[in-house]
């Protein structure tokens, strides 16, 4: 039985690099210098007296209905649809003279992707917005987080142009999901390659 496994997963590979888009990830324009630990991702740029930073892990970054759809529209021929990368995203905001990080949580609503044409729409959306302190690993569930569902559209649309004025717009999210989905890819690739090397070892 792990013959034949690690046989499939030996195709499984060969299958999954000759369609990697990128054999080295993407960049993303503007600026932003990329460090990636395993699964995550952060994007930093220096600003005039702002740090901006771009944090996201690519697990569970695959819209689930993706999948099922891939599976269920396949005929026997036909290529894989591509499966996107869509991850949460935490962009916080550090200014050099303040003990405060903004940080802002943003993720990419699933129904809003594909739907080219309406250029008005964002793609993504600030989810919730809180004040944490600079330099501390553990954000505090004691800082007032505030949820956006119920936020002043006005409010909202001005931290939406705050985000666009540091460079996180629509053009920097569809960077981010080509890069993240990129990372997803490649980290696919070497999970197979360590679940080949692990069912051989004997």
């Amino acid at each position: 039985g792990d013959k034949a496994f690690a046989q499939f997963l030996t195709d499984e590979i060969q299958e999954e690099k000759k369609i990697q888009k990128h054999k080295s990830l993407p960049k993303v324009s503007g600026g932003w210098e990329l460090e990636v630990h395993g699964t995550e991702a952060k994007l930093v740029r220096k600003i005039a007296g702002e740090k901006i930073t771009v944090t996201f892990n690519i697990n569970n970054s695959i819209p689930p209905s993706a999948e099922e759809d891939a599976q269920e529209q396949q005929k026997p021929d036909e290529q894989e649809p591509e499966l996107t990368s869509t991850p949460n995203f935490v962009v916080e905001v550090i200014k050099d003279d303040t003990k405060h990080t903004l940080v802002l949580d943003c993720h990419f609503p699933e129904d809003e992707i594909g739907h080219e044409g309406e250029e008005e729409s964002d793609i993504f959306t600030i989810r919730e917005v809180s004040f944490q302190p600079t330099g501390e690993a553990d954000w505090k569930d004691t800082n007032y987080t505030l949820n956006t569902d119920s936020l002043d559209w006005a409010l909202y649309d001005h931290l939406m142009d705050f985000l666009a004025d540091r460079g996180v717009d629509n053009t920097f999210a569809d960077e981010l999901i080509e890069l993240s989905t990129a990372l997803e890819h490649q980290e696919y690739i070497k999970f197979l390659e360590d679940l080949k090397s692990f069912v051989k070892c004997q």
